[in-house]
């Protein structure tokens, strides 16, 4: 058989190659052409812009220079039309009428364009004009080069001969450069305007003539550079006189400082305005020097200070040389300073109209935010009166605050996650920075924000409450605590919503208590839609076409005048609450009245799908000074949410028109609004013009926030307090840096995607369609110098069972389901389908067609499917690579192939080895990642950040390495592979093992964060991670932490030694490893995903520290636990491990139904089930055979009635330091996450804890446990039996330390060192107080899901609560998961499905009966409760569907009746008209925005807490429970 001929092209790089050649005699930069086939010499010099391409090519200024772009993806937008011209005959997209960089470097070209204006590729328009261009180049390392050297000679040479010229180098700065750019005749334009001046051009941008001719009207007369004004030959009359930018040494235009010299001399003086060399034109005319600077000042983002005011400016420049302001005559002072290097940015005349700036206040590219000079100049040439400028003396009239209560966003939910601990923690650092007092009130006591341990690098609040956030409650506090300050911002929309009802309410006022920041009345103009409206038609801006409806009749009228179809929102909702899309009347009664449930406002908004969705990130002072901090762009279009859109930062196919356009319209809509602080507005663009519209504007920080700090390590909500506190920007400092300002605007030189991770397919009937409603419960974030780069890691970061994007292969797309409609609907799995569709040879056009995503991210998916395409056509390893092999193999690399990717791709299995083999190639072929910085400023300054990425789109690490090799552990029982010990023999031969970690504190310890938050890992781990990073810094360690979540608190770089913002896959974590040269690595506090690595670590011969990788397979394999189990004499359920389906019911009848199927390796109970018959058994184990790989699958009698207990422990070489345990309220079958946990435990029985207490010390000395452990065990009676065992940190840890005010996770950190350990003295009988973990859900969020608790969790976040009395502490911990109460005399229905359980609630009927509440019962139930117990409950009929509502129906009581509590209990029975009235009931509730409780024992408790009047309660600070313990 013929061998198959494979096409490699696409693992090949395009282009013929090229080197760049620098003077300082260092080895050439190899890279590929991808311009002219042509040499070129210069001046190597960089521009740190990050759009604007076209515009800086053609920029005068740059003439002769051979320009570096530090953003490495360039060319994605194309070139516009050259021919199109404006009406003036000048090029409308460009600075001049050619090119004038001698060649262009750039680290990656895009050959694929996309954008509606695009003529041509950047790559014809450079061969067209005779330019040579390298990409492959890593420019960051060339750039902090330039940085540190200076401005270079180079030559860019394509084709390289063997053969050196004599004369490699040109100075370009030696040529009079501004003669060669300088227009050779007088032109004038604007020929009708009244208003004459003067332009001199030594190298003019045309937007500056557009400037003055279209915007100021004035008749424009431009003349050569050495056009003689005294003798004025043309005879010009004028008014004032412009000195325009220009390249290369000022004092090479002596014929223009000449008529400069003139014109300062006239009587009465005639107005004079400089722009870059006009500045330094101006100021040697004047008598001062200038000198040339290091390296120039080029790009977007240079921060300028006004001395006039003191207001500091973002602006644009172009400049090698620099005025010296000491050398000023005495009548000139200097105008502007440059907020970073302090150079001189402007000068003026102290008594006449002479002025000049070395920025271009015109842009182009670039902001226009000096824009004001022209007018001031211009003025002056009119003679107007100039307004005086001054300080507003805002500075001298600070206030200073001494105690601020800082409101928390309490339980994670769907739209309202871990970003907030994020913020919060970020604004106590803040404040305890100016010794203020904090005061904090959040319930979510998973969250690292309320710890209390205190440190000079982590403060923390002085008192935290954990209680609900209730206005009520906050005011409570107000009266106890008498702050003179309130923080609303920092705790997403259920803080503000505090906030903005105490306000309205007038109580804020009546105490005293100031909100900081952003006030009410602009918060409140953001969120009301009609308001909004009106102020942005104020500033001739407007919002998408939106009316507002308080009934369904206000919003079938405003739908019919927009025309369907028509988005409904909920107003003041958070993350897209109560919204979706109507194509009709009936679709928007339906939503409406939903949407009503949750707001009694609701929006009918114009449907603009398909248009782009962008972000900007804004941050504004008192003082007016306003930047924006990062742009982001949704990948998919309008219509999903942009919490659920992949979103990619900085925005990757705007133009420099766009870009600056929407960022203009940002900061004039903030100035207005009034807003201090940070906030984020988003936009609608349309793809085929420039045309625009304004979606919404957050007055506070968001998810979004918390992303664009870790984006672009600009700490927003840090920089936000500040500001709240009366600071202005230019004081505070670029926390990267230490040593610019924070009033600038970062420049990226690489590209972040963040990726939602959604958990649909734990909710049955829950659709997987996205829309403008959020779905998804956390998020990752990839950094990268490629968009296919970062595509690809953040598919592995979200999920990872993936080894890359993957269409097909990927098992997410549905074979049933046509192609064109899983790529035209938007869902959680369409990226897949876009993947399979283009592997499969679709084509961008058709793709584009059918999702409207834009073209040029699609054709980088593209690359991605050819790619792939060659690697599976071929089959083989050795044949992929026996050609050009390091090209190919770095190709791969820098498109984000995992070397198991390859492996798959190759057909070498099993993959672990195969990745292996690939890893080992490639390490011989030379290709490894190299370690970039995260440092705002595009190496343009010096930073000693310790915020770390690893890419393959380079050569040169950016921070040096201070070991050779890592430890090699042998020590485990697992024996490392022969490739590694091969691999790593030559830097371990002259290291000797350590005998502990503990003599290894410089070497560093890694620990391994928690991921993406899903559901069953949150925010709990990530208090955990940051707790051990907190611990190794104390004690001395190294700190190392790998972690990809944005939201979190250990991705902020000031919490570790050193912040991989990274995969934590096996070949990402081996590579750090190796890098750092590391000690050992934690796997057990981050969740499942860092202890599923365990095992492959330690066989690739990494050192775990704590628990050995052998041992916690023990613990996660269901088989081996369960034999260890059998072999200690510990109790556990019936079970048996399915080798077939047959052999699982036979199990199954032969110990009885209800039986329990649970695969292993998996969190927060992934395909647990309860089965209850035959039928449902068989259907469980297809979907945890799914779920498990080739894991073993258990299947265990299920107890019916039994009562779960927690154990969280600490131990030490197998015994145990600490421990707590905990009682579930619910019986066993309600998943641990899900379930109220109550601290310390209240009804165990002494022998139930002794029995506990022996199975748990049997179980550590079994495993040989040193770390953090979770046990959880059932008990009947007396009995008590192991459910499982995690050898890692659970989700209760922090519940448990913080109840007990003992870390835990500190004391396991130390353990795992090697340290000595003593235990906390903890004495329950000393604990008069009891803590309540209550569940947080977002089943308003999921459409359909039945609201009831299993075996599965299903809950997003938690809470806890602190009460003198355990009922006290449920009532206070469910009211803080958001839970309403019934008003006195209110209807509550009740329905219950079995006698049992109506039994044991009926002493809780009776109570509600005597409280006045009006009973509705479903017939069982009240017939029940009637009969037996003489109760009077009116009888409702159960729905027999959605439609059933009739009235006397439960589902009109709840939709009409005012019923404002339902209690609804379901388990216990299997009957399917049970299950489905029962889901009516409760979706209803749910939809309605009703208490809702499902489980017997938490509706008796809440009964019992209603009775005794617990829902007013003292407020008191945890620290006060701790003072009880304490006495």
């Amino acid at each position: 058989m013929a061998a198959v001929s494979v096409d490699f092209d696409a693992l090949e790089s395009k282009g013929d190659i090229a080197h760049l050649y620098l003077a300082d005699g260092s080895a050439p930069i190899t890279g590929r052409s991808f311009g002219a086939n042509t040499s070129a010499k210069g001046e190597v010099v960089f521009n740190t812009g990050m759009v604007g391409y076209p515009e800086a090519l053609t920029d005068p200024s740059y003439r002769g220079q051979i320009l570096v772009l530090t953003f490495p993806l360039i060319g994605n937008y194309g070139v516009p039309d050259e021919g199109i011209k404006d009406a003036y005959g000048l090029p409308e997209y460009f600075e001049s009428n050619q090119i004038h960089i001698a060649g262009l470097v750039v680290s990656s070209y895009s050959w694929e364009h996309s954008h509606w204006a695009a003529h041509k590729s950047l790559a014809k328009w450079l061969k067209d004009n005779n330019i040579p261009g390298i990409y492959g180049v890593d420019t960051r390392a060339l750039t902090m080069k330039i940085r540190s050297i200076g401005a270079l000679l180079g030559n860019l040479v394509v084709n390289p001969s063997a053969s050196i010229e004599s004369d490699m180098f040109s100075d370009p700065n030696k040529r009079h450069l501004a003669k060669e750019v300088s227009t050779k005749e007088v032109k004038v334009y604007g020929e009708q305007n009244t208003t004459s001046v003067i332009a001199y051009d030594c190298g003019m941008k045309f937007n500056i003539i557009r400037y003055f001719v279209d915007t100021h009207k004035v008749k424009l007369t431009v003349v050569p550079f050495d056009y003689d004004l005294e003798a004025n030959p043309s005879n010009i009359q004028w008014d004032g006189l412009f000195l325009s930018n220009g390249p290369g040494d000022p004092s090479m235009c002596p014929e223009t400082i000449k008529s400069i010299q003139y014109a300062l001399k006239l009587e009465p003086p005639r107005p004079i305005f400089g722009i870059c060399l006009g500045n330094q034109l101006l100021a040697l005319a004047a008598g001062a020097k200038t000198y040339k600077l290091k390296y120039g000042n080029r790009g977007m983002n240079q921060p300028c200070i006004d001395l006039r005011t003191g207001r500091c400016y973002i602006t644009p420049q172009n400049h090698g040389f620099a005025v010296d302001t000491k050398s000023l005559p005495s009548e000139w002072k200097q105008l502007f300073m440059n907020a970073n290097d302090l150079t001189n940015e402007g000068i003026v005349h102290i008594n006449k109209p002479f002025f000049s700036v070395q920025f271009h206040p015109e842009a182009s590219g670039g902001p226009l935010d000096t824009a004001f000079l022209f007018d001031k100049f211009v003025g002056h040439v009119r003679k107007e009166t100039q307004p005086l400028v001054l300080q507003d003396g805002l500075s001298y009239m600070k206030k200073t605050y001494k105690k601020v209560l800082l409101v928390g966003s309490g339980g994670l939910s769907i739209g309202q996650a871990g970003e907030f601990d994020y913020s919060g923690s970020q604004c106590i650092k803040a404040l305890k920075e100016e010794g203020i007092e904090v005061i904090l009130i959040n319930p979510n006591i998973a969250t690292v924000q309320t710890s209390s341990e205190k440190s000079d690098t982590t403060p923390a609040a002085d008192k935290v409450y954990f209680l609900p956030i209730r206005p009520h409650v906050v005011m409570d506090i107000i009266r106890k605590e008498k702050p003179d300050g309130i923080i609303v911002s920092m705790g997403g929309q259920t803080a503000l919503n505090v906030g903005v009802e105490l306000w309205n309410s007038g109580e804020l006022q009546k105490a005293g208590v100031e909100v900081l920041g952003t006030q009410i009345p602009a918060i409140e103009a953001t969120e009301d839609r009609e308001i909004f409206s009106q102020k942005l038609a104020e500033i001739g801006e407007s919002i998408a076409l939106s009316y507002s409806a308080t009934n369904i009749d206000e919003a079938l009228v405003a739908a019919n005048k927009i025309g369907y179809p028509i988005l409904v929102r909920a107003a003041f909702a958070l993350g897209g609450l109560g919204s979706g899309f109507a194509a009709d009347d009936e679709e928007l009664k339906d939503l409406a009245a939903k949407a009503f449930a949750t707001s009694n406002q609701i929006l009918i908004d114009q449907d603009l799908r398909g248009w782009k969705e962008l972000e900007y990130e804004v941050v504004r002072d008192s003082s007016d000074n306003c930047i924006t901090v990062c742009n982001m762009e949704n990948f998919d279009p309008l219509g999903v949410h942009t919490g659920d859109s992949i979103v990619v930062a900085p925005s990757q196919t705007l133009t420099n028109r766009e870009y600056f356009m929407l960022r203009k319209t940002a900061l004039k809509v903030v100035r207005h609004l009034g807003i201090v602080g940070e906030c984020n507005i988003q936009y609608a663009l349309n793809p085929k013009s420039e045309k625009y519209c304004i979606i919404e504007v957050n007055a506070r920080l968001s998810r979004s926030s918390a992303l664009a700090s870790k984006a672009t390590g600009y700490p927003l909500a840090y920089v936000a307090t500040k500001l709240s506190l009366g600071k202005d920007l230019v004081t505070i400092r670029n926390s990267v840096t230490k040593t610019t300002t924070a009033c600038f605007e970062p420049s990226l030189d690489y590209c972040v995607l963040k990726m939602p991770r959604w958990d649909l397919k734990k909710f049955n009937r829950v659709s997987n369609k996205l829309g403008s409603s959020m779905l998804s419960v956390g998020e990752v974030m990839a950094i990268g110098r490629t968009f296919e780069e970062v595509m690809q890691k953040a598919c592995r970061m979200v999920n990872p069972a993936l080894d890359g994007i993957e269409g097909a292969g990927s098992g997410l797309t549905s074979d049933e389901i046509p192609l064109e409609e899983q790529l035209s609907t938007p869902t959680d799995t369409r990226l897949f389908a876009v993947q399979r569709a283009l592997e499969e040879g679709w084509g961008v056009d058709k793709v584009h067609d059918l999702t409207k995503i834009d073209k040029w991210f699609l054709s980088k998916l593209q690359n991605i499917a050819s790619m792939r395409n060659a690697l599976v056509k071929s089959g083989n390893l050795e044949k992929s690579f026996a050609d050009n092999a390091v090209d190919r193999m770095r190709t791969l690399k820098i498109a984000g192939f995992s070397d198991r990717q390859i492996a798959n791709y190759s057909n070498l299995l099993p993959l672990q080895q195969g990745a292996a083999q690939v890893r080992d190639l490639r390490k011989s072929l030379g290709v490894t990642p190299c370690v970039k910085q995260i440092d705002t400023l595009a190496a343009e300054f010096p930073a000693n950040t310790n915020y770390l990425y690893m890419t393959y789109s380079g050569n040169q690490d950016d921070v040096s390495s201070s070991f050779d090799g890592p430890v090699m552990d042998s020590a485990d029982s697992f024996t490392p592979r022969k490739e590694f010990q091969n691999r790593v023999r030559s830097v371990s031969m002259a290291e000797k093992r350590h005998d502990a970690v503990r003599e290894s504190k410089d070497r560093g310890v890694i620990v391994l964060g928690c991921g993406a938050y899903c559901i069953g890992s949150s925010v709990e781990f990530d208090w955990c991670a940051v707790s051990a990073v907190r611990q190794l810094r104390k004690d001395g360690f190294k700190s190392i932490i790998i972690n990809y979540n944005p939201e979190t608190v250990s991705t902020d770089y000031d919490e570790s030694d050193r912040l991989y913002f990274e995969e934590m896959s096996l070949e990402r974590v081996l590579d750090i490893y190796e890098r750092e040269g590391a000690a050992g690595v934690v796997v057990s506090v981050g969740g499942q995903i860092p202890n599923n690595l365990a095992g492959p670590l330690a066989e690739s011969g990494v050192h775990i520290l704590g628990t050995s990788a052998r041992d916690i397979e023990r613990a996660e394999d269901r088989r081996q636990f369960s034999d260890m189990l059998d072999d200690l004499g510990v109790k556990q359920p019936q079970w048996s491990v399915l080798s077939s389906k047959d052999e699982a019911v036979e199990f199954s009848n032969k110990v009885g139904f209800p039986v329990l199927v649970r695969p292993s390796f998996v969190l927060s109970g992934a395909a647990m089930r309860v089965a209850s018959d035959e039928t449902e058994l068989r259907n469980f184990l297809d979907l945890a055979a799914d779920v498990a790989d080739d894991k073993p699958i258990v299947v265990t009698k299920f107890i019916l009635g039994a009562k779960e207990i927690e154990f969280d422990g600490v131990a030490n070489g197998g015994k145990i330091l600490n421990y707590a345990i905990g009682e579930h309220l619910e019986n066993a079958g309600v998943h641990s996450g899900d379930a109220t946990v109550i601290l310390p435990a209240q009804k165990l029985y002494v022998g139930t804890i002794r029995q506990i207490k022996k199975s748990a010390a049997a179980i550590a000395k079994a495993l040989n446990i040193t770390g953090p452990f979770n046990i959880q065990f059932m008990g009947i009676e007396n009995d008590v039996m192991v459910i499982e065992c995690n050898l890692r940190a659970s989700r209760t840890f922090p519940f448990v330390s913080k109840t007990f005010n003992a870390n835990f996770i500190s004391l396991a950190t130390r353990a795992m060192c090697g340290l000595n350990v003593t235990p906390y003295n903890i004495s329950l009988l000393d604990i008069d107080y009891v803590c309540v973990k209550a569940p947080m859900f977002s089943f308003t969020r999921l459409r359909g899901a039945d609201p009831t608790l299993g075996v599965e969790m299903a809950s997003t976040g938690e809470v806890a609560c602190f009460g003198d009395d355990a009922h006290g502490a449920f009532l206070q911990s469910l009211l803080a998961t958001g839970f309403k109460l019934p008003k006195d005399g209110a209807p509550v229905l009740i329905s219950i499905a079995s006698d049992p359980f109506r039994h044991e609630f009926a002493q809780s009927a009776q109570t509600l009966s005597k409280m006045g509440y009006k009973l509705l019962g479903t017939p069982g139930t009240a017939s029940f409760y009637n009969d037996r117990y003489g109760l009077d409950i009116t009888e409702v009929t159960k729905p027999v569907d959605k439609d059933d509502s009739g009235p006397g129906s439960a589902l009109d009581a709840i939709k009409e009746g005012g019923v404002e509590l339902v209690i609804n209990i379901s388990e216990g029975t299997t009957r399917r008209d049970e299950i489905t009235a029962g889901y009516l009931v409760r979706r209803a509730a749910v939809d309605f925005g009703i208490g809702l409780i499902t489980n017997v024992k938490c509706a008796v408790w809440l009964a019992i807490a209603m009775g005794k009047g617990m829902e007013t309660f003292k407020a008191k600070s945890i620290s006060e429970f701790y003072s009880l313990h304490k006495n």
